[in-house]
């Protein structure tokens, strides 16, 4: 009896059944086990709004206890879903890339129904603009710092992060010290994650030097017994201008 291998198709390609690759046959079925557990779908698609989350927020998102949130966080790890961002005694998970959201997505629109969106509970006033350290955190500074990447002006380098040749002409443009910030005895620059808007901000020395152009030509102002910022009129027309913020 002659067995015909009937054809199969992903993605608008064939492929014979008889010699379909078993190392991806058991990485899919191992990425979908992972995926398909209650407790871990839930994580994951909390975390599909961009916005990283704590271990412990999971678990209560999950609706387990911390000790089986941190073995649903590991699986997913593990199967390289979600990366894991440590800052100080803080360890925060988002999704390990767009490619992970896409297919979050397209599973989602097979199952309907929306998801609920990251509602931040910090006070107004210091969710706009505050400083964090000696650098700028708050919505406007996790917008420029988008801008940055969308502009190309850094070259994200995992944790550590290199101005392009447009980079240092844009930074030089608004009056940085590329060589004094280059030059200190620290970080030159990275994402540091923002506790309100759960996305990176820029910190280090260039984005330190970046809030001190900030506050030198008003842009911003200091408020008295805060760490919150606030952006002045002038500021607010400069933030539109030069990066096409809105506060």
């Amino acid at each position: 009896m002659t067995l015909v291998a009937q054809p199969h198709f992903g993605y608008g390609k064939s492929m014979d059944a008889a010699t379909a690759n078993p190392g991806i046959d058991t990485a899919v079925s191992s990425i979908a086990a992972a995926i398909g557990e209650p407790a871990r779908t839930r994580m994951l698609y909390s975390l599909m709004d961009g916005h990283a989350r704590t271990g412990t927020e999971l678990a209560m998102v999950a609706e387990v206890s911390p000790s089986t949130a941190s073995v649903h966080l590991a699986r997913l790890r593990s199967e390289n879903l979600v990366r894991v961002f440590v800052q100080g005694r803080h360890r925060y998970y988002s999704l390990a890339g767009p490619n992970v959201a896409r297919a979050l997505e397209r599973l989602s629109v097979l199952a309907g129904g929306p998801r609920r969106q990251f509602v931040p509970h910090t006070p107004e006033h210091l969710r706009t603009a505050r400083s964090c350290y000696d650098h700028m955190a708050g919505a406007i500074a996790v917008s420029l710092h988008d801008h940055c990447v969308r502009s190309r002006w850094i070259d994200l380098r995992g944790s550590a992060y290199e101005l392009t040749a447009d980079g240092c002409r844009a930074f030089a443009a608004l009056g940085v010290d590329i060589d004094q910030a280059r030059a200190l005895r620290r970080r030159f620059a990275y994402g540091c994650l923002d506790w309100s808007e759960r996305r990176p901000h820029l910190g280090g020395a260039l984005g330190a030097a970046l809030l001190q152009v900030a506050l030198s030509r008003r842009w911003l102002a200091r408020e008295y017994d805060s760490r919150a910022l606030r952006i002045t009129r002038l500021g607010q027309r400069e933030f539109l201008a030069r990066f096409g913020l809105q506060s």
